[in-house]
């Protein structure tokens, strides 16, 4: 392998105030998120976000130590949203049974209420449920009801309302106030993964002209492949001929580069499924010989809803490993669009290759091994991630003006 990204780390320190610039006035230009949380992919000769969430769903998992910074970074961001906000109520997913879910739930409040703020918890749905159970105890519900096109809580109207529902079903209602972050019209009852990608391209294109390297050692290739109705035989046909096509683009690249590997590419439905809905393949034949089972779990979508456009991303190995030998990715959390805290997504019964994202995997924060995984978190890590925050926050811009 010729090209090892960090390798280069002497030169991004020195381009640091460079970049610090260029990232201020690109933060200038955008709504930066109140929170996400990026998967990071390192290969060596690549360091690429792999996914990027706007409704994070595992603060449960982030180290202890950084819960100070965290919680004043939501509080900088929720005063700049509202200057006189005393009170946030937190809507979450309807996750009952799920207690990672409602420890992330919990921690978030937490937070919350760390920055100086009055924080309750609910939603309609969750109506009937005093509490959940999480793994650290229960998070007691506060009642929610509608109230025409507003949401009362105990009766009352909270001074902003904190999202953390990713509303593939669709928009709940009670969410049309303007004090709602993250943005309704960030759910995924609009928004695309692709959508995403075409955003981030252009920053990584930048940073990488200032870093005089190849933008494509930032950044996974990827295409959308739109309106295949994979039940039927001739669409499965076309997509796996646009997977083969995909694949040699990257072969070709791999040989020119010194790359002694196989490509794969990932495909995904475009809108958010929480890890599932995700297969990878070597070569369209593959797509073509899938299993009824598999061929399902491809076509799967939270809350039933029809999948017909795909993201097709090329597979980025991880070349970190724990010590027993299993694959690791880096998960980097972000508030006020600062990498704020990392921890490690480990799973022992997955390959390199392979989506870690599963009932299989643990997860380690930073201050268990930073001193192993942690060695390039504040550079090239924590750089790719803030880049997929502002290309967020472009989203978000594009959504409001293609509303108006």
């Amino acid at each position: 392998m010729k090209f090892v990204v960090h390798n280069l780390t002497k030169l991004l320190e020195e381009k640091r105030s460079e970049i610090t610039q260029w990232m201020a006035t690109k933060r200038s230009e955008v709504p930066i998120p109140i929170y996400g949380s990026v998967d990071i992919r390192d290969s060596g000769w690549k360091v690429a976000v792999v996914d990027a969430n706007h409704f994070p769903a595992g603060f449960n998992n982030v180290s202890k130590e950084d819960e100070s910074n965290l919680s004043s970074l939501l509080r900088d961001h929720i005063l700049r949203l509202n200057q006189n906000c005393k009170w946030v109520h937190l809507y979450p997913e309807s996750h009952t049974r799920n207690q990672g879910y409602v420890e992330n739930v919990s921690t978030i409040k937490r937070l919350i209420t760390m920055g100086g703020f009055r924080c309750t918890v609910g939603s309609p749905e969750l109506e009937g449920h005093g509490s959940l159970d999480g793994i650290s105890g229960p998070l007691l519900l506060n009642e929610v009801i509608l109230d025409g096109d507003s949401l009362l809580v105990e009766g009352e109207q909270p001074d902003l309302i904190m999202l953390n529902n990713d509303l593939t079903e669709g928009l709940l209602p009670g969410l049309s106030s303007n004090q709602v972050f993250p943005p309704p019209h960030m759910g995924w009852q609009r928004r695309r993964k692709s959508e995403h990608y075409a955003c981030l391209q252009s920053y990584v294109d930048e940073i990488a002209d200032i870093l005089g390297i190849d933008s494509w050692h930032l950044m996974t290739d990827w295409f959308v492949s739109k309106d295949k109705c994979l039940e039927k035989e001739t669409c499965r046909q076309m997509l796996a001929a646009e997977v083969d096509e995909f694949l040699a683009k990257i072969a070709h690249r791999y040989e020119i580069l010194g790359i002694d590997r196989e490509p794969v590419a990932f495909i995904k439905n475009d809108r958010g499924t929480y890890g599932l809905g995700i297969m990878a393949v070597s070569s369209g034949d593959q797509l073509l010989n899938l299993s009824n089972r598999k061929f399902k779990r491809l076509m799967y979508s939270k809350g039933g809803v029809d999948v017909e456009n795909f993201l097709i991303q090329e597979g980025v190995p991880t070349l970190m490993k724990s010590t027993d030998g299993s694959p690791v990715e880096p998960v980097v959390y972000l508030v006020d669009g600062e990498a704020a805290s990392w921890f490690y997504r480990i799973n022992s019964k997955k390959g390199e290759m392979e989506n870690l994202n599963s009932p299989s995997a643990r997860f380690l924060p930073y201050s268990e091994v930073g001193d192993k995984f942690g060695e390039h978190a504040h550079g090239w890590h924590a750089l790719i991630a803030e880049l997929s925050m502002l290309a967020m926050g472009a989203e978000s811009k594009k959504q409001l003006e293609g509303s108006m």
